[in-house]
């Protein structure tokens, strides 16, 4: 195929598919056949409002960044990949010279080109071109779906493995059972977790948590009349401990809270629940401003840390989780989308509700002229 479809974001709610020209590669990068593409949260986000945070879509872009494809040409210094390869991308290419780079950090490089970030072209497209150390080969038995879904995956490895340290044995409670909430759960049960309680406002989402990797769930109270944000977290913190037998030391008390909604009552309630000494990853984008008790998270001396997307070595131990079967992607993905019908996908996935009235938890965009059913 000589012809690069693309879609394209214009401006809010104004999205078109376009011919691009198809991208030449220099000698470290390579051009990948893009099969599968999952939607991201961020992806709606900038369709719906344009821009998230300090990144703001002032010109043309293409969407997607969770991709597989096949490798289609290979520039001459590229070792790790050939052509025909199948390969999950990792689409954030860095700077490699400045000083997070050089520490191990790469995911803060403060030049990050990141895929459907303004102002840089996304994945959903036919072709794309990334850096050769970038591709990740796919082991024979993932699929381009579980390629795609490597890139959430490691969005949850970097916050459950990385930046918290998870250990066996220990317990988690993670807010929010959307995709990367549910996939933090999975981690720490694949790093062997000897509690996962799943915390959201929808009780669907709790009913597949504890189907999928949660070992327990909890549905939060609704606010009272007349109660403040910081009286009702402090109530749904107290009235959790209750019913799961949560308490601040010993066996029972909970090392690592992740909070993968954004949502101020769950950021607080989390630093309530957490053990003394235990870690607090903040993973979820939500309001920007959010007040915290923060005389509890000293005198509890929490690690509280933020986790943003993910770093060296994330990427391999997601796929190496997947292809041994301790985390199993498939049950995730619920909708599927011809590429001339990703309007549709981004409409499922913004209403979290499909044409079929089923609940979307991951909708996979396919890429062009390959059948949605080719997993």
């Amino acid at each position: 195929m000589s012809n690069n479809p693309s879609f394209v974001l214009k401006k809010v709610e104004d999205v078109v598919f376009e011919e691009r020209p198809i991208p030449e590669i220099f000698d470290d990068e390579v051009l990948v056949e893009v099969k599968k593409t999952g939607i991201c949260g961020s992806d709606v986000h900038y369709l719906v409002h344009g821009r998230i945070g300090d990144f703001v879509v002032n010109n043309p872009m293409v969407l997607g960044h969770e991709s597989a494809g096949i490798v289609s040409k290979v520039g001459k210094k590229v070792k790790n990949v050939k052509v025909g390869d199948r390969v999950a991308m990792e689409p954030g290419a860095t700077c490699r010279i400045c000083d997070d780079c050089k520490r191990g950090r790469y995911e803060l490089c403060p030049d990050m080109v990141f895929a459907a970030t303004p102002p840089y072209d996304g994945t959903l497209a036919r072709y794309y071109r990334i850096p050769g150390d970038l591709c990740y080969k796919l082991p024979d038995n993932l699929s381009f779906e579980d390629g795609a879904m490597i890139e959430p995956l490691s969005v949850a490895i970097h916050s459950v493995a990385n930046i918290s340290g998870f250990r066996a044995n220990q317990t988690a409670v993670v807010f929010g059972a959307g995709p990367v909430g549910l996939l933090c759960m999975a981690v720490a049960r694949a790093l062997g977790a000897s509690r996962v309680i799943a915390v959201d406002i929808v009780p669907s989402r709790l009913e597949f948590a504890q189907k999928y990797a949660a070992t327990e769930t909890y549905l939060p109270p609704k606010p009272e009349p007349n109660e403040s944000q910081n009286e009702y977290s402090e109530r749904n913190a107290k009235l959790m401990k209750e019913q799961l037998g949560i308490e601040e030391r010993g066996q029972k008390a909970i090392d690592l809270v992740v909070e993968a909604s954004g949502a101020a009552v769950s950021i607080q309630t989390g630093i309530n629940i957490a053990r003394t000494g235990g870690t607090f990853v903040q993973l979820g984008m939500g309001s920007p401003q959010v007040t915290i008790p923060i005389t509890t998270l000293l005198v509890k001396e929490l690690n509280f840390k933020g986790s943003f997307r993910y770093g060296p070595g994330d990427y391999a131990l997601a796929i190496a989780l997947v292809a041994q079967g301790k985390i199993d992607l498939k049950p995730l993905v619920t909708h599927r989308f011809k590429f001339d019908d990703a309007i549709d996908a981004f409409k499922a996935t913004r209403e979290g509700k499909g044409a079929d009235g089923n609940p979307v938890i991951k909708a996979i965009i396919s890429g062009p002229d390959v059948n949605p059913l080719e997993h």
